[in-house]
């Protein structure tokens, strides 16, 4: 995209792949499994996905890595390492400039069979608790838009929705 758009500035092609992927992507992973895991994150295990998100985060920049006696605790933990991880964050862009590109149907392919290989594996339960977390959080606009929408008055989607969170929330014995 860089080279379609004559952008040959090489920091700022480097810090467009490291947003669009990495800091977007694999940062918010990092800091919350819980997204693609049956899992639920301690407040201590929340810290050290804190610091594993922000070494990757200082391994993809281009700025040198300076620390100093007030740098933070999480920063002099992984110092040393950072110019390490900087060399294999550009081998890595390196390899994907110079690896073949591939099609859509062969990724969606791929992405189809690896679904389908860790289906037995996923915790339906812990996926629809994360759901009802969601939708509780937003729970008065989501009913204000079930009630607006014709296809949610027609299959009555607010009603369902209000007699599954008195369910889960005790409210109500027997609906």
């Amino acid at each position: 995209m860089a080279e379609k758009h004559g952008i040959d500035d090489p920091e700022t092609v480097h810090i467009w792949k490291t947003n669009s992927l990495p800091l977007r992507f694999w940062v918010n992973i990092l800091k919350n499994p819980q997204f693609v895991l049956d899992v639920q994150v301690t407040d201590s295990v929340d810290a050290v996905l804190s610091v594993i998100a922000q070494t990757f985060i200082d391994s993809c920049t281009t700025s040198e890595h300076k620390v100093g006696r007030d740098s933070p605790v999480n920063k002099l933990l992984y110092a040393r390492e950072i110019p390490r991880y900087k060399q294999l964050v550009e081998r890595y862009y390196s390899d994907i400039h110079s690896a073949a590109s591939g099609c859509y149907q062969e990724m969606n392919s791929t992405l189809t069979e690896l679904s389908g290989s860790f289906a037995s594996e996923m915790n339906s339960l812990v996926a629809l608790h994360e759901l009802y977390k969601y939708i509780n959080k937003y729970y008065d606009q989501v009913i204000m838009s079930l009630e607006e929408d014709s296809s949610g008055q027609k299959m009555q989607l607010a009603y369902r929705l209000q007699q599954v969170a008195a369910l889960v929330e005790n409210k109500v014995t027997d609906l």
